[in-house]
């Protein structure tokens, strides 16, 4: 079992090194949800999340998560192959943690470097937790 930290991890980099892992049957576990950063500015990260809120019906869905871990959860699922059988046993080896939980606090917290903010040098990103607070039912 692989636990990784999410702090300051692009979300899409480390989505797809976790759809990778969990393709080829590793456990994974990642803490620190709300510390992982989207890339972008802040007025366009949220417009591209009410384009695709706004698709589909209301009680129909689509339907988007608005907690820091589901939205980190969800990101890896659109990375999978989740229709097919290998992809959805893939997708329940991974799980996703606000901070980190008790029964993980004495493992080794692994990171992907090449996934880390300091070595990209991005100049605008928004935190998920940040987003999430913005967008809907987190950090009020």
């Amino acid at each position: 079992m692989k636990v990784y930290d999410a702090t300051d991890l692009v979300l899409g980099r480390l989505s797809s090194q976790v759809a990778k892992e969990a393709l080829l049957g590793e456990e994974i576990v990642i803490v620190n949800c709300e510390h992982a950063i989207v890339t972008g500015s802040k007025n366009t990260i949220i417009s591209k999340f009410e384009n695709f809120k706004n698709i589909g019906k209301p009680f129909h869905g689509p339907f988007t998560p608005k907690i820091p871990d589901r939205i980190v959860r969800r990101s890896i699922k659109r990375m999978l192959p989740y229709k097919t059988s290998r992809g959805i046993t893939a997708y329940k080896r991974i799980m996703c943690y606000l901070g980190i939980p008790e029964e993980h606090k004495d493992s080794k917290l692994e990171t992907i470097k090449s996934a880390n903010l300091s070595k990209l040098k991005y100049a605008k990103y928004m935190k998920i937790g940040d987003f999430a607070t913005i967008i809907g039912k987190y950090g009020k």
